[in-house]
């Protein structure tokens, strides 16, 4: 692989911004400087005015293969991802066939070790009864294990509580988990049937899928982690009383104990169902304005520890159904990065806080190595931006296969311009480059 020399760009790394000049050499970065100087034999890119960050990494996302393949694919997904500035992620099991034998997890890093342009991990499901395979898995290459406390796509709901107990006690990595009550979700779902037949309101959903769903499952997933020391991760944050489960007196290194927040929540509120509708449904649901105001809060005083998108495509068709027949997820990794960029520029978040919670504090969470940071030895996983110049999001510009995007007729204030993985350009001025260049991430445990 040739060198490429970056030159002038302003890195966002650390907590820091800065110019300076950054040399990759094969797959990794060989030195960051002030200013580099090189031969001909390296190919100079000049990137004066341009923000220079490490790629995001998005720890939950649903790319639908196998089994789903008419809604997305590896290969279409990560494709928008690096688009997006994202150059690793980590994948759910809740496929057709559901993830829950060590077999078919390896089929799936086959498959992306053939089409991914962006680094990947797969998360081990767990069941009710696959113990002994979830307890196979490999901490060393393998991101953690999904635990569905609450039913959302698929059918993979844990909700054995012996089996709950084993788990937790004794997987020795990270779980993750979703985290809904089902029988409070059930007992409200038949309410709202009562009243509304088959025509209940898309803005019913964080009503039937309420705070109090939310909140009695991820009170009930910490209790569990803080009895059995495990190490617990809780996905997309939707409510605000949630983020009262969790704690920001120690460093994230030490936590045991960490949650997640997600593009969609701290995006939209309940009052965008009225011209969203169907768009912008996802388990759990998004909630109140003040249900967003708490999150944001909670990601700002390191309450909640990371962004993700919980990235989960279905077709047009699947989307303009009813609300009992509509399914939840929405396509979300190639705009995740520029959203939180124009929060940045709206004075919601510093820029460096972005780069910490997409990057930085990933990394840090599921121990993943050599990634996630702008530093000498670590793999060149990079993007460049620009924030003064304006992408708006048309049917046109979408790599989703799906076609369609919850962010269609939005204009961001800033532009993805180049995306590098393992050294390698993926992803330029608008055009993927064919490039194949993800690979299996490993983590130091």
């Amino acid at each position: 692989m040739a060198k490429i020399l970056l030159k002038g760009a302003t890195l966002v790394n650390e907590g820091k911004e800065f110019v300076a000049d950054v040399l990759l050499d094969g797959k990794r970065i060989s030195k960051i400087a002030s200013s580099i100087s090189v031969d001909g034999s390296v190919t100079e890119i000049n990137c004066e005015g341009l923000h220079l960050l490490p790629g995001c990494i998005d720890d939950q996302v649903h790319f639908r293969e196998p089994g789903l393949t008419h809604k997305a694919n590896i290969q279409s997904e990560s494709r928008a991802a690096v688009a997006g500035g994202i150059t690793s992620f980590m994948e759910m099991p809740n496929t057709v066939p559901n993830t829950l034998t060590q077999e078919l997890l390896e089929a799936k890093y086959l498959r992306a070790s053939e089409v991914s342009p962006a680094n990947y991990s797969f998360f081990m499901g767990a069941s009710n009864d696959n113990y002994e395979e979830v307890m196979k898995t490999n901490i060393q290459d393998v991101c953690g294990v999904k635990i569905f406390m609450g039913s959302s796509t698929g059918n993979m709901l844990v909700d054995n509580t012996s089996t709950l107990e084993h788990l937790f006690a004794n997987v020795p990595m990270l779980i993750a988990t979703h985290c809904e009550d089902e029988a409070t979700i059930r007992k409200n779902l038949e309410e709202y049937k009562e009243q509304y037949g088959e025509d209940i309101p898309m803005s019913a959903h964080p009503l039937i899928r309420s705070a109090e769903a939310c909140y009695l499952s991820s009170s009930k997933a910490v209790e569990l982690a803080k009895k059995n020391n495990t190490r617990l991760h809780i996905l997309h944050i939707s409510t605000g009383i949630e983020t009262e489960l969790f704690r920001n007196d120690i460093p994230l290194e030490q936590k045991r104990i960490t949650a997640e927040a997600c593009v969609h929540h701290l995006w939209f509120s309940d009052a965008d169902y009225e011209n969203k509708g169907a768009w912008i449904k996802w388990n759990p649901a998004v909630k109140t304005a003040a249900d967003r105001d708490q999150i944001w809060q909670a990601l700002l005083d390191n309450r909640i520890d990371v962004i993700a998108t919980d990235h989960a495509p279905h077709t047009i068709e699947e989307k303009q159904q009813k609300y009992l027949q509509a399914p939840s997820g929405g396509p979300l990794v190639q705009h995740a990065l520029l959203a939180m960029l124009d929060a940045s520029a709206n004075g919601k978040i510093p820029l460096v806080r972005v780069v910490e919670k997409m990057a930085h504090a990933v990394a840090v969470c599921f121990q993943i190595k050599d990634r996630g940071f702008l530093r000498e030895g670590y793999f060149a996983d990079l993007v460049l931006v620009d924030l003064n110049k304006k992408s708006t999001v048309t049917k046109e510009s979408l790599l989703y296969q799906c076609n369609w995007s919850p962010f269609e007729g939005t204009t961001f204030s800033s532009c993805i311009e180049k995306t590098f993985v393992n050294g390698e350009l993926v992803y330029d001025n608008g055009q993927l480059t064919g490039a194949q260049a993800g690979e299996r991430m490993l983590f130091n445990r």
